[in-house]
């Protein structure tokens, strides 16, 4: 099979990825992932735009919630593209998006065919049928979409395969007792019931598998277990057939169950030294009566246990940063092993987070074997004979070490046992290397559930469960933190009279949260402060500047830049902060801070830093970024940027002499960054690096689609050049907002800032920007249906000029063009064109290549010249892919496809029509998508759906309207008419009489055709 043939495979158990042969799709932004996750969980069906928004945003979805689905969608778009060239895989329909895969290409649907066809086969072949079992439980790497941030439909599937999942299993450990495979029944279902241990089906089958390989004793355990979770999770007992099985193998029982134990074992206590009296293998501390998630982790550490068990003692490491509930997970694991190891439960706090009270390893020994039940006298001085004092006593024993804040390696080594037999499990704040011991289990947040399901358990289930969204809220201002959500969930505990909307209102958005997530003596900033402390004061400087940072994200060369340290000194920095957990390594080379260490670090510098140091980290990292930013922008323009901006000397040119040069891939990825940085810098007033960073990315937005960003960062730094007095500065950025402004469809807010770019130029005297910024109005004119102003205006522009320069090109010549053709002046128009296909080619640049090409081919299609604004349009689209830069594409496909519909190719124009209206959806353009609209319903009536032909034009004269875009008005009126006229002659007329209004008022051919139909309909009458 060719790697074109072979089919593209979905996974969704587990973490979500799409391959094709060896080819790995990139996911992009977490968003990007779940609308992913949305078409591959509806595989060759239609989701629509309102399902993904309602996914992506379950509670308040933003004003830009659509255009951003659509920019998703066509992100994946063009990333399949590149993945499966061959054939498209993601399209348009209607008002949604298709994911033309089959269903056995999706593992879950894979996995669901294969159950059930076991489920065929079981009457008739029980092996057959654990074969086909084994295969669909082996798909699942694990929980479904694992790391997918889940809406409410999402969440219902994953729910949903869960359950198909458990069912399976079952299925598959029924099937294997049945056949005499119980080793092989046996890790399925504990598995299973490490999950979900109140799931009695398993339980029962589990102590039928036991029973039947003659572990009667583990049976009557698997039963106490059972019950035990049964009655403390739900207050029942255990069903009928549970307790049925557990007295018919009752008699078998060489051991007490573990409650027996607990109810029976009575403390012993041995002399100490100097008449003291010490318990003997006291009770492990702290054992949460209502621990909540780490599912995975605790699996994995009682896995590991299993697998240790007569090679050699278990030692595991939990390592997280403060609050992530490493010690719950601790001693919620030790008693899950208490039963397994009976003859000592032992636990210390190392206190390895604060150097001045660390315990020592000697003071640990002297602790541990005193909790052992050794007498004071007995313990030797010498350290080594202490060291093997303890392991000694450990040798003769099955016990559980809990060794609880570890400063790392020299303290925990003398604390661990020498052969098998015990588990040891160490909590740290930082990353203990060089032991022996599995991986650690490095913690992270919670999910929204647990989060919100251990907030019910601090503040009362009813009372949480009352307000669900404002839970969630205090979830998430609490950073899906554990202790911060126990904290939170105890103030209100204690305030019986508060909502919990009113402790969601005190959160959200509070510059001092940390002070309200506290209670008694126990808050989160004490937990962080300790991890502070540790930190040697290179890295104490790079954790609390980083607080300048208004990203998510950040690389060594922003630590950098904000310290002034060498990038050797901040990455030994920032590794410090990494061991300790203060950051996150998110991806190689990207990391993030949580978001109340991020809190907390701000009030520290604010506190700890001078204003100035402040101030200077942010201008520091603002500085490198546009001077980074700078050679992608003149790239992009061809060196036209240098005509706005010139930059400054860098403020630290050792770091950008030894920093690579950047790419348009790293400012994709660092562009919610350069966003931020443009509004921060201009709100602590470095007004010139703001305007100038907005303008520097202008060009990298406006191909991109990113309008909402160019609104953002350029009325921003038009703020930051009014502050500054700066008039030209304040030109340029009402001159660039305005592009952006014009795609969206606001024409009003367009033409206001063109307007006042002119009189800002003209103010500061600065007359040829202002003539560049005056043919701007010729664009937003002609896009008002103003075409006789626009005309005016170009040509009055282009008649003063001596010549040319690379930059004026777009608005000088093209926009006029474009107003001579809507205007019939076909000749004149053709004339601009060509003077811009001359120029371009001159310079040798492509943009204006491709451009001017495409006008060509749409003048070409108003004069009836097909086969020609073919080839020109065709050629266009040609170069727009060998470069890349696919603006205004969706404009050359709906002329293309007026040029096939005008020789009689129908059906082709009708795929180009679709074509260009996806695309103008996806890019943000309402004007464009109207016009594709309209010719696609004028293509549908030829093919003879005349109803389809109907509700386009409708759709065109809604958005036309709503974007006050005449011209598409007028067509949509006038389409609409020809399909009234058989039905509704009087109502057809009132909408030809409007369209015509609409085309008199604009002087356009088109008033001709609607006057000439208008008096058929009179003559006819």
């Amino acid at each position: 099979m060719s790697a074109a043939e072979e089919p593209v495979q979905i996974q969704v158990l587990g973490g979500l990825a799409v391959r094709h042969g060896s080819a790995v799709l990139p996911l992009g932004t977490p968003k990007q992932r779940t609308v992913l996750a949305m078409l591959a969980c509806n595989p060759g069906r239609l989701v629509s735009v309102a399902q993904l928004v309602d996914e992506l945003w379950s509670e308040e979805p933003p004003q830009s919630a659509i255009p951003n689905v659509r920019t998703y969608a066509a992100n994946l778009r063009r990333s399949l593209a590149k993945l499966v060239p061959e054939r498209e895989l993601l399209t348009r329909v209607q008002d949604g998006y298709r994911l033309d895969v089959e269903r056995s290409d999706v593992d879950l649907f894979a996995f669901q065919a294969e159950v059930a066809e076991a489920r065929r086969l079981v009457p008739s072949d029980e092996v057959a049928a654990v074969e086909l079992l084994s295969g669909a439980l082996a798909r699942w790497q694990g929980p479904a979409l694992t790391g997918i941030a889940l809406g409410p439909s999402l969440s219902a599937q994953v729910v949903a395969a869960a359950e198909d999942r458990m069912l399976a299993a079952e299925l598959y450990a029924r099937l294997q007792i049945r056949l005499g495979n119980y080793d092989e029944a046996l890790p399925v279902l504990r598995n299973l019931l490490i999950t979900q241990p109140l799931r009695e089906p398993a339980h029962l089958l589990l102590m039928q598998a036991l029973h039947l390989r003659g572990d009667h004793a583990g049976a009557v355990a698997a039963y106490a277990t059972a019950r035990r979770a049964l009655r403390e999770q739900l207050n029942i007992e255990p069903g009928g057939e549970l307790q049925q099985f557990y007295q018919r193998i009752a008699a078998h029982e060489r051991r007490v169950t573990h409650r027996e134990q607990e109810a029976g074992r009575s403390a012993t206590v041995a002399p100490g030294g100097n008449g003291q009296v010490i318990r003997s293998f006291p009770p492990l501390p702290r054992v949460l009566p209502d621990f909540i998630g780490r599912a995975d982790a605790v699996e994995r550490l009682l896995a590991e246990t299993r697998r240790a068990a007569g090679v050699a003692s278990a030692v595991h490491f939990i390592d997280g940063m403060a609050g992530s509930g490493k010690t719950s997970l601790a001693m919620h694991v030790a008693a899950q092993l208490t039963d397994r190891f009976p003859d000592a439960q032992l636990f210390i706090d190392l206190k390895g987070h604060n150097q001045a009270e660390s315990v020592a390893p000697t003071t640990a020994l002297a602790v541990l074997l005193r909790q052992l039940g050794v007498p004071g006298n007995r313990i030797p001085g010498d350290f080594d004979e202490r060291v093997s004092l303890w392991r000694h006593e450990l040798a003769s024993r099955r016990g559980i070490v809990v060794l609880d804040n570890a400063a790392g390696t020299e303290q925990v080594l003398p604390l661990l046992p020498s052969g098998p037999g015990n588990v040891v499990i160490v909590t740290s704040r930082r990353r203990i290397t060089g032991l022996d011991g599995g991986p650690p289990v490095s913690l992270s947040v919670m999910t929204l559930d647990e989060g919100v399901a251990l907030l019910a358990s601090a503040a009362g289930a009813q009372r949480v469960a009352a307000e669900p969204d404002a839970a969630a809220t205090v979830v998430k201002q609490c950073g899906h933190l554990p202790l911060a959500i126990r904290l939170a969930g105890s103030r209100l505990a204690h305030r019986p009279t508060w909502r919990v909307a009113d402790l969601a209102a005190l959160l959200v958005g509070n510059a001092h949260r940390l002070v309200h997530l506290a209670s008694g003596d126990r808050s989160v900033a004490k937990a962080f402060a300790a991890s502070y402390e540790s930190l040697g004061e290179p890295a104490r400087r790079l954790f609390r500047l980083l607080s300048v940072h208004p990203g998510d994200y950040f690389d060594v060369l922003i630590c950098a830049a904000v310290t002034g340290f060498s990038m050797d000194d901040t990455t030994a920095a920032l590794n410090e902060l990494l061991d300790c957990h203060l950051v996150d390594e998110v991806k190689a080379g990207r990391y993030r801070m949580h978001d109340l260490i991020r809190q907390y670090a701000h009030e520290l510098s604010i506190t700890q830093d001078r204003g100035l140091t402040r101030d200077r980290a942010l201008v520091d990292l603002v500085d490198i970024m546009l001077h980074l930013s700078f050679p992608i922008a003149e790239e992009l323009e061809s060196r036209g940027v240098r005509k706005y901006v010139s930059l400054d000397p860098p403020r630290l040119p050792d770091l950008l002499a030894v920093t690579a040069s950047r790419t348009k891939e790293w400012m994709e990825d660092e562009r919610p960054t350069l966003v931020a940085l443009v509004v921060r810098a201009g709100e602590w007033g470095h007004h010139d690096h703001s305007w100038r960073l907005a303008r520097a990315l202008w060009r990298f937005l406006y191909v991109r689609g990113y309008y909402d960003d160019i609104i953002r960062t350029h009325l921003a730094g038009l703020e930051a050049a009014r502050e500054a007095k700066n008039e030209p500065a304040a030109a340029i950025m009402h001159n660039y907002a305005a592009s952006a402004y014009l795609r969206k469809g606001n024409y009003a807010e367009a033409l206001n800032h063109v307007r006042a770019a002119v009189m800002s130029a003209e103010r500061s005297g600065d007359f040829v920007k202002g003539d560049r910024y005056r043919a701007n109005l010729v664009a937003v004119h002609w896009i008002r249906g103003e075409l006789d102003e626009a005309v005016r205006v170009g040509l009055e522009g282009l008649r003063w000029r001596k010549g040319f320069d690379l930059d004026e090109l777009p608005t000088a010549l093209p926009n006029v063009g474009l107003a001579l053709a809507m205007l019939g002046r076909y000749d004149e128009a053709l004339r601009l064109h060509r003077l811009h296909l001359y120029l371009a080619r001159q310079y040798g640049n492509q943009f204006h290549l491709l451009n001017a090409l495409s006008h060509i081919g749409a003048v070409k299609c108003r004069v009836g010249q097909h086969k020609a604004a073919i080839r020109a349009l065709r050629a266009a689209l040609a170069l727009r892919e060998r470069t890349g830069d696919r603006f205004a594409e969706a404009e050359v496909r709906n002329d293309l496809g007026i040029a096939l519909r005008g020789l009689g190719r129908v059906a082709e124009a009708a795929v180009q029509h679709e074509a260009a209206r996806q695309l103008a959806v996806e890019a943000g353009e309402p004007h464009v998508q109207a016009a594709a609209l309209n010719d696609l319903a004028l293509t549908m009536a030829i093919l003879g759906d005349g109803s389809r032909a109907s509700d386009l034009h409708h759709e065109a004269l809604r958005l036309a309207t709503r974007i006050a875009h005449r011209y598409e008005q007028g067509r949509a009126l006038a389409g609409l008419a020809e399909h009234l006229l058989a039905t509704d002659p009087a109502e057809a007329r009132r909408h030809w009489e409007r369209a015509l209004a609409i085309f008199r008022r604009m002087g356009v051919p088109e008033q001709a055709e609607v006057e000439r139909r208008l008096a058929q309909t009179d003559q006819g009458s």
